[in-house]
């Protein structure tokens, strides 16, 4: 530990003076921290522009989806009746479809109130049937009955089972329900003359004749739904709903008549999807190319914490932004980058389809320099391609070969990749440590040498003191020799 002394024999400040000298030592460190703080501020640049390039690499998943470019939508013209949702491979047309019943399910109602609260002290097994779609039959079902089990807690099992069958009470009247959890008639018995066919089949089972008070025959026999097709074809369905040629058609009440089902290819959807794309796209080129525009103030370095104390936040603000201005012009992987995706663009496209080219379908590059490659798109002209062959226009983005014939999609999507990875190598990712990027090993460095630096100044600045406090010893030291030869020749007179 350095004793240090102040200026008392001398009369000197001299921490002040050891302030000012380490001052000056320091000037490589603020020099060695303003570099750290310019590698921080380009990786983050860097980042900036992998997640713009990452929003458009989700893009294009969607743009090479056959979905994007052959939508449906669909009307109906009693949509409160029937609705319908279409594949993207069903053929656009008219339906007519009539409507007669909607598919209910199987219920029993119990005759008497119960308390949910009440224990059961029947059987320790209730049993019950369901039809099995697997097995083809009735399935019987075995719901155990533990000591203190109330009839709340046997509903509970009942409708937890699975046996598509729910249980619960009516508030209103403190019956309980016992319903199907599907429409449809499922079972259809064997065909023999007066037989009895009901869905949930519990016969004597006491749990439901004596405690609930049900009677089988007392069954809401459930129904499937029936409807006319293009008023030819007579049709059922166990559900409220029915797939025809890619149409899902789906039931909420009988028809009044014919309802009319519209299924068209949804031009809007396309458009807009397409119009989104181009829109991030513009967005990076935007950002790369200003990246590569924007003037350097050298001027302007970053600013010391000393420097910020003395500063508004405004006025931080505002230094920090032209001392970051340019901070990733020049570098190769950004222009290179803009330039291939450019690239993609242009070459045409030779898939057998209507178009060959963007151009073709309304989207050309803006001539203005200042924009950098921004496309444009003539909603007008793509909207009339969309209309007329939406599975060229999918060709021409998105057809999946690796030759001539290779979609414009995914030629950018091999562009942007080869950008984003080369990204990944000089800035990494969020999650990324210094050692797994190019800068972030500079910046490694650069702490160890900004460590190694602040331990060389301590012992410089020691050795200032030490210096300076011996100086002081030895005047201290002359001071007293002359006092003791003063008082010799003082006392001699």
């Amino acid at each position: 530990m350095v004793m240090r002394v102040g200026g008392l024999a001398s009369g000197m400040d001299i921490e002040a003076m050891v302030n000012k000298l380490m001052e000056a030592e320091r000037i490589p460190l603020e020099k060695m921290r303003q570099d750290q703080t310019k590698l921080e501020w380009k990786r983050d640049a860097f980042r900036d522009i992998n997640r713009e390039l990452l929003k458009l690499d989700e893009l294009m998943l969607d743009m090479k989806l056959s979905r994007t470019y052959q939508s449906k939508s669909v009307t109906s013209s009693q949509d409160n009746a029937i609705t319908a949702t279409a594949r993207a491979n069903s053929t656009p047309g008219s339906y007519l479809i009539n409507v007669t019943q909607l598919a209910t399910a199987a219920m029993n109602v119990g005759t008497k109130p119960v308390e949910l609260d009440q224990v059961y002290d029947g059987s320790d097994e209730i049993k019950f049937s369901t039809y099995d779609v697997e097995s083809k039959g009735m399935k019987e079902h075995t719901i155990k009955v533990e000591e203190g089990d109330t009839i709340g807690d046997i509903l509970a099992k009942i409708t937890n089972e699975d046996n598509n069958v729910r249980a619960f009470i009516d508030p209103q009247t403190d019956r309980v329900i016992i319903e199907a959890t599907r429409t449809g008639k499922y079972n259809e018995g064997t065909g023999k003359a007066d037989e009895e066919v009901y869905e949930i089949v519990f016969g004597e089972d006491k749990f439901f004749t004596d405690v609930l008070g049900m009677e089988q025959k007392n069954e809401i026999e459930a129904q499937n739904a029936k409807f006319t097709y293009n008023n030819g074809l007579e049709l059922t369905s166990k559900t409220n709903s029915y797939e025809i040629n890619g149409v899902n058609f789906q039931f909420h009440d009988v028809t009044n008549g014919n309802a009319a089902i519209t299924v068209s290819n949804d031009v809007d959807h396309t458009v807009d999807m397409i119009k989104e794309f181009v829109e991030q796209y513009n967005q990076v080129v935007e950002a790369i190319h200003t990246s590569q525009r924007e003037e350097i103030h050298r001027d302007y370095l970053p600013l010391t914490e000393e420097q910020k104390e003395e500063m508004s936040d405004k006025q931080i603000e505002l230094w920090e932004e032209r001392a970051k201005s340019g901070i990733l012009r020049g570098e190769s992987i950004l222009s290179n980058g803009l330039f291939s995706m450019r690239q993609s663009w242009y070459s045409n496209v030779d898939s057998e389809g209507a178009f060959t080219s963007i151009t073709n379908i309304g989207i050309t590059t803006s001539p203005d320099y200042a924009d950098g490659g921004k496309l444009i798109i003539d909603e007008e002209k793509l909207r009339q391609a969309v209309e007329e062959d939406a599975e060229s226009v999918r060709k021409l983005f998105a057809n999946g070969s690796d030759d001539e014939s290779r979609g414009l999609i995914n030629r950018l999507e091999d562009q942007v990749k080869h950008t984003m990875r080369s990204i990944e190598r000089q800035a990494g990712k969020d999650f990324h440590t210094l050692d797994n990027y190019q800068l972030g090993k500079r910046m490694k460095q650069l702490n160890e040498e900004i460590t190694s630096f602040e331990a060389r100044m301590i012992q410089v600045e020691n050795r200032y003191w030490n210096q300076f406090t011996a100086m002081e010893r030895a005047i201290q030291r002359l001071s007293e020799q002359s006092s003791y030869l003063f008082s010799q020749f003082g006392g001699g007179m």
